[in-house]
């Protein structure tokens, strides 16, 4: 269903453009000031924004230009009601960024007519876009697959391939010379012993970064706080873990993609923040599972970052186990990561 948010300070016009656009199949919003307007704008994400200029405190010009401004609501189509005709007004609503203009007192069925073609283009473009996001997303999976595949290949063939290859080496030796004494002996196998157990950790490396065993031996909280003591002993970085006692069983999906949200978080932070403290939470929200990663590094900007590879791929994972991503941040004081993810009904407790 389509969203019409109608901006007015005159009940009497909120209620008139009401009475006309009611029982056309569209979800309606009202704002009776410019702030409470764009309040419901970020809120909804309305598909139409009819925006009366003549308003105290913030005029209808002003309010289009901060729409403008916000690139979560700049696309909206925004339609200016004005009783102003003269053409600097006109110029002006331009300027601010509307896409069109009725006078007022509105003409019913122009009013349906445009809301109709406008609403109707709008979701249009807005399923073109998802579309296409969908399409690209689709794209980076099969290319994050195949460079991991590539990945698995290159160690299997430079570090495993080549300790086995050095350990048939070493047997071979030992086979093809009979005149070792027994402490050679030993050292010789002692050395291939070695070699042996020093591969077997690289394939339980491998093992743990394709599944970690943590996931399916331990309740995700468990699990995460496993992960953060490990990191912490390795980083030299103190990572605070707490969580919420009223946590279900969380099922599979929200579980690996959580953790891994906290492996990208935390080896994010380890690369480029230079914090001193980090700070996880992992609670129940609403009957959503919910993780915060704080640190006190140096900060980014979000907006400037929002394109990289790394948070790209989080806000990705997210989507795919139907969560949502938030950021703050900003240079030089820290950043707040916050994931969530809803639970099905019967796990939200």
């Amino acid at each position: 269903m389509s969203v019409i948010l109608i901006v007015d300070d005159d009940p009497s016009s909120r209620e008139t453009l009401l009475a006309v656009l009611m029982g056309q199949g569209y979800r309606i919003e009202t704002a009776a000031n410019g702030a409470d307007g764009i309040r419901l704008a970020e809120q909804f994400r309305p598909d139409l924004i009819l925006l009366d200029v003549m308003m105290p405190k913030m005029d209808g010009f002003e309010v289009c230009r901060r729409l403008r401004s916000s690139p979560a609501l700049a696309e909206i189509p925004i339609v200016i009601l004005t009783a102003l005709d003269d053409r600097a007004s006109l110029l002006a609503g331009l300027d601010a960024g509307a896409d069109d203009f009725l006078s007022k007192p509105v003409d019913g069925h122009e009013l349906r007519a445009r809301a109709r073609v406008i609403t109707r283009l709008n979701r249009y473009q807005t399923l073109m876009d998802q579309r296409e996001s969908l399409r690209q997303m689709a794209e980076r999976v099969v290319s994050a697959q195949e460079e991991e595949r590539r990945r698995l290949s290159r160690e299997l063939h430079d570090d495993l391939g080549q300790a086995l290859t050095i350990q048939m080496l070493s047997i071979r030796s030992l086979q093809e010379d009979l005149t070792l004494t027994l402490p050679e002996l030993f050292e010789r196998l002692q050395a291939i012993y070695q070699q042996s157990y020093e591969t077997s950790i690289k394939v339980r490396r491998l093992a743990q970064d394709m599944r970690p065993p943590a996931m399916d031996a331990l309740e995700l909280k468990d699990a995460m706080q496993g992960y953060c003591a490990g990191f912490a002993r390795h980083a030299g970085l103190p990572v605070h873990f707490e969580w919420d006692d009223s946590l279900p069983t969380i099922p599979d999906l929200p579980s690996i993609t959580l953790y891994r949200i906290l492996q990208e978080a935390l080896n994010n932070i380890a690369k480029h923040s230079r914090a001193t403290q980090v700070w996880v939470d992992l609670s129940l929200e609403d009957g959503s599972v919910a993780l915060s990663v704080q640190d006190n590094g140096n900060g980014f900007d979000p907006q400037a970052a929002s394109e990289g590879i790394g948070l790209k791929g989080l806000r990705e994972r997210l989507i795919i186990a139907g969560g949502v991503l938030k950021i703050a941040s900003s240079p030089a004081k820290g950043t707040i990561l916050m994931a969530q993810i809803p639970l099905p009904e019967e796990k939200a407790i």
